[in-house]
């Protein structure tokens, strides 16, 4: 297959660079189908954090997200508490210690309803 160089914009710093032919042959030999998103200098950055432990961690990641928290009336006790989810109506929700006591009590071949 014959290549030609490309120029393509890093991701880091959107300095333009060149991703030559022979770089693409040698991907296309790894098997590796996506170009290169970071540009030489940004690649080899990026490698040196990453073997010092200090990648910054991206913002986008589920860790970072903001959880829904619903504040609800436990169907068993009555206590108020908070929930990591949105209830719906047709299923009633518990607290922790209800929710345990719940699961602990149903027949192996059962699920617990939250």
């Amino acid at each position: 297959m014959d290549f030609s160089d490309k120029t393509l914009n890093c991701r880091e710093c959107n300095k333009t660079f060149l991703f030559t032919a022979g770089e693409q042959d040698f991907f296309r030999q790894k098997g590796l189908v996506n170009e290169p998103g970071r540009c030489p200098e940004c690649r080899v950055k990026r490698r040196q954090q990453a073997s010092t432990g200090s990648t910054p961690v991206p913002t986008d990641t589920p860790a970072s997200i903001v959880r829904e928290v619903s504040t609800v009336v436990c169907a068993e006790c009555g206590k108020e508490t908070t929930v990591p989810f949105r209830p719906r109506l047709a299923r009633p929700v518990y607290c922790s210690e209800c929710f345990m006591r719940q699961r602990t009590s149903l027949p192996v071949n059962q699920t617990a309803v939250s």
